[in-house]
């Protein structure tokens, strides 16, 4: 297996450079931070930008945790690949991830200096200064799951392809808890009041009635009761309550709903109906 190193200082744009470089160098996987990724899914891995601390960080991203150090390893002894690219703020740090997932040393050694400009990094350093911004190499939807919760963001780098302008991969920018910007955090309180809220806008909704939130790593399942308007479709009416929470919820709150169950509890006859009908 041959190993092409990518480095550079934290927060000079090695990640935001990942995808260069892979293609160049025609690597199968890359390392980073914690995670294994294979083209655009992770395929293995947790990510060191979920760490409390940049201590904790740093020994996340030298797989010092030796369940998630036995994760990747087993995973690319399944893939068995060609090549793989790992990225370090150093080459000590490259030798210390290679040893632990028994890998060789590598064959070649990329700075970020050779495939970014001063301006580049620059920039990079001043974002990750001022914003506390990550790039990790995955599209958005992949790591949603890995990210409930934080804030994300996607990077998408397009191409010129004659008249037309193409895009050619995605990236997502994260803003990890060690971050010195402060703690993002969501009261229970705030997402039923979302919940509870957006349910009532649904026509045929009378109101909601019990929401329980079941907190996982990789997000949230909601169960929740609604009133049902008497004489409206209710697999449509609780259909829309599913699409519009999500989607709403996940808007304001960042937060992945793995899955939403919505019971209709009650059926509501509203006093217009009822003076229709005694009509």
């Amino acid at each position: 297996m041959k190993v092409v190193a990518l480095v550079g200082p934290s927060g000079t744009g090695k990640s935001h450079h990942a995808f260069t470089v892979a293609r160049k160098y025609n690597t199968d996987l890359i390392i980073d931070d914690g995670l294994l990724i294979q083209g655009a899914r992770v395929i293995a891995g947790f990510s060191a930008k979920r760490e409390s601390t940049k201590l904790k960080a740093v020994r996340r991203a030298i797989f010092s945790d030796p369940a998630h150090c036995r994760e990747v390893k087993n995973k690319i002894r399944e893939i068995d690949p060609d090549s793989i690219l790992v990225l370090g703020t150093s080459r000590e740090m490259i030798s210390r991830i290679t040893a632990a997932l028994e890998l060789p040393e590598p064959e070649e050694v990329v700075t970020i200096t050779s495939v970014a400009t001063p301006a580049e990094i620059f920039k990079a350093r001043q974002i990750r200064r001022q914003q506390g911004k990550h790039v990790i190499p995955a599209p958005t939807l992949e790591i949603k799951r890995y990210f409930s919760g934080y804030l994300l963001d996607p990077l998408k780098i397009f191409a010129r392809k004659g008249k037309s302008i193409i895009p050619v991969e995605e990236k997502s920018v994260v803003r990890p808890t060690f971050s010195y910007m402060g703690r993002y955090t969501i009261s229970d309180t705030a997402i039923t009041s979302i919940i509870a809220y957006e349910a009532a806008r649904v026509e045929g909704i009378v109101k909601a009635g019990r929401i329980d939130i079941e907190s996982r790593f990789d997000g949230i399942i909601v169960h929740m009761d609604v009133f049902i308007e008497y004489g409206k479709p209710i697999r449509e009416v609780l259909r829309e309550v599913q699409e519009r929470v999500v989607k709403q919820l996940e808007y304001m709150t960042a937060l992945n709903v793995i899955s939403i169950n919505v019971t209709a509890s009650k059926i509501i006859v509203k006093k217009e109906t009822l003076m229709q009908k005694n009509i």
